[in-house]
């Protein structure tokens, strides 16, 4: 609703953004309003908080020590007004008094930001179900136990559940979450929430009551599968924390069979009414995790969303390089990958979890290599596994053949537009003088093929493309080719992988399963065709030799 003091107030900024006063003016404005029962104004005041932020900036390269800390109070004013109903902002607050290097969320919010968002959405009955896949290490049950503290001081009569794999660590929340809400600690709990306090605790069962006491306390804490019949309830959150303890469950399909009875008979049972929400937050190690089957189970549902933040970008840099030299760094990463097994990094790291029973490629049992040989190959050869539009890739192993051995220094592995996967079919064949190739032409590759043979030709290339439609189950030809791509042909090795795409190539081909769902088969399938491919053209080679007469 429009306000006459807001507008006069909004006026006197545009018309001198300097007047320093006028922003804590328009936050109490605000809060005035927030009190009297219009939240839309908290819309209004976090984007106000945006405004002092970059009036900070300026004024701060000014010099203006007493205007600067004018704007620092209204800043920190804004703030305190949102925050027992914005999430970002209460994070924000909470660490006030704290030295700048000491604070967990400041350092980490250009990062951590999107998986805030996310929370708000879980808090403000956008969404039902919430999974949030990180790294080891990079904050995320931190952050949740900052959720756990704001819930319990918005919703102080609503029991709140969470559960982990161990009692060891949901010790540590429960001490964690004492200590953020201690009135005499250097937290701003009791500023956020100063009509609320402890009432009870019990560290024997880690049990926190808030406000008036009641039969289930406002947090609780249990390990899964400790038998929570009668003894806990949740009916505003169900928080789940790495509910697998590691390797050795992960690796069992039976013990995640167990976890996945343990959760939905000992934990989400415990959910009380329609409103209660969850929120997941793990270290994905297994494709049938909670998470995993919990992402199967509500695909395509608006009230549940599932996000997975890899450790590296798409241009090998680090997602979590924090203030302060927190987190990790690039180079950190890069020397993590080098000496972890893939499966293990891309599951740990990359939250690209994958079935290691069922492989049909291991990392360990290809041949590598790590130059060419020193003479000229025998023939330089290319497959192409075509892509329409969509998410699938375009995958195009470059295959130098040394006799029986046939060396893979290069590959096309894009899902980019067609038009720009077809020009770059072009460029890698010229770059590298392929002969032949071969181009499925089922759906739209007899056509790709024509484009990049005509392409090629324009370039003056003398690359001589075919097509050939495949008829054979792909899964059984991915199977039945896999002996021979393991005998004959060589891949580089990960220390000289320079390129990305090289090395999302390989990941392709070694996360897919004979049993498991994968989301592409693109790098697997290339292979199955350069395999028939290349045989091919031996048996159909003419062999020279002596007259013996």
């Amino acid at each position: 609703m429009p306000n006459a003091l807001v507008d006069n107030i909004q006026k006197a900024i545009r018309r001198n953004p300097d007047d320093v006063v006028a922003y804590d003016d328009l936050v109490s404005a605000y809060q005035n309003l927030i009190d009297q029962g219009f939240q839309y104004y908290h819309a209004e005041n976090k984007r106000l908080r945006g405004m002092i932020s970059r009036e900070m900036k300026v004024i701060a390269e000014t010099g203006r020590a007493d205007d600067l800390r004018r704007l620092d109070d209204a800043y920190w004013h804004s703030a305190l007004v949102d925050a027992p109903v914005d999430f970002d902002a209460y994070c924000l607050y909470m660490e006030r008094d704290r030295e700048p290097r000491k604070r967990f969320y400041a350092p980490r919010r250009k990062q951590l930001l999107m998986v805030v968002n996310r929370i708000q959405k879980l808090l403000d009955d956008e969404l039902d179900i919430l999974g949030i896949s990180l790294p080891p290490g990079v904050g995320k049950s931190t952050l949740a136990i900052f959720l756990l503290t704001h819930v319990a001081g918005r919703w102080p009569d609503e029991p709140n559940l969470t559960g982990s794999h161990s009692n060891a660590f949901v010790r540590g929340v429960y001490d964690e979450c004492l200590r953020i809400m201690d009135k005499n600690g250097e937290y701003k709990w009791n500023e956020v929430f100063p009509n609320v306090s402890i009432s009870s605790t019990n560290a024997k069962d880690y049990r926190i009551d808030v406000g008036r006491r009641k039969r289930f306390e406002t947090l609780e804490f249990t390990s899964v599968g400790s038998g929570n019949a009668g003894l806990y309830r949740a009916s505003r959150l169900l928080y789940c924390d790495d509910l697998i303890p590691g390797l050795e469950v992960a690796l069992s399909k039976d013990r995640l069979d167990k976890l996945w009875e343990q959760y939905t008979t000992d934990l989400r049972q415990r959910k009380l009414g329609d409103h209660c929400k969850e929120l997941h937050i793990a270290t994905r190690w297994s494709v049938n995790d909670v998470i995993g089957r919990l992402e199967r189970q509500y695909e395509g549902s608006d009230r549940a969303e599932f996000i997975a933040v890899p450790a590296l970008d798409e241009n090998e840099e680090s997602n979590f390089d924090y203030m302060y030299g927190l987190g990790y760094t690039t180079k950190v990463l890069h020397e993590q990958r080098d000496v972890m097994d893939d499966a293990s990094w891309r599951a740990l790291f990359m939250n690209q979890p994958i079935e290691r029973e069922g492989l049909l490629y291991h990392p360990d049992e290809l041949r590598r290599f790590f130059d060419l040989p020193e003479r000229e190959p025998d023939a330089i050869l290319c497959v192409c596994d075509t892509k329409d539009r969509g998410t699938d890739y375009c995958s195009m192993p470059i295959i130098y053949q040394y006799g029986q051995d046939y060396y893979l220094p290069d590959v096309v592995y894009d899902n980019s537009n067609p038009e720009i996967v077809e020009a770059r079919l072009v460029q890698k064949c010229l770059q590298h003088k392929v002969h032949m190739g071969r181009f499925e032409s089922n759906s739209a590759g007899g056509r790709v093929a024509q484009s990049v043979q005509e392409g090629i030709w324009k370039a003056g290339g003398r690359t001589k493309l075919t097509t050939k439609f495949t008829t054979q189950n792909k899964e059984t030809k991915i199977i039945m080719a896999s002996p021979f791509v393991k005998e004959h042909f060589l891949f580089l090795d990960p220390s000289v992988i320079k390129s990305k795409e090289y090395r999302s190539f390989m990941n392709n081909v070694c996360s897919w399963t004979m049993g498991g769902k994968v989301k592409n088969d693109d790098g697997p399938d290339s292979l199955a065709m350069a395999a028939d491919y290349v045989q091919n053209l031996a048996g159909s080679m003419v062999q020279v030799f002596a007259r013996p007469f």
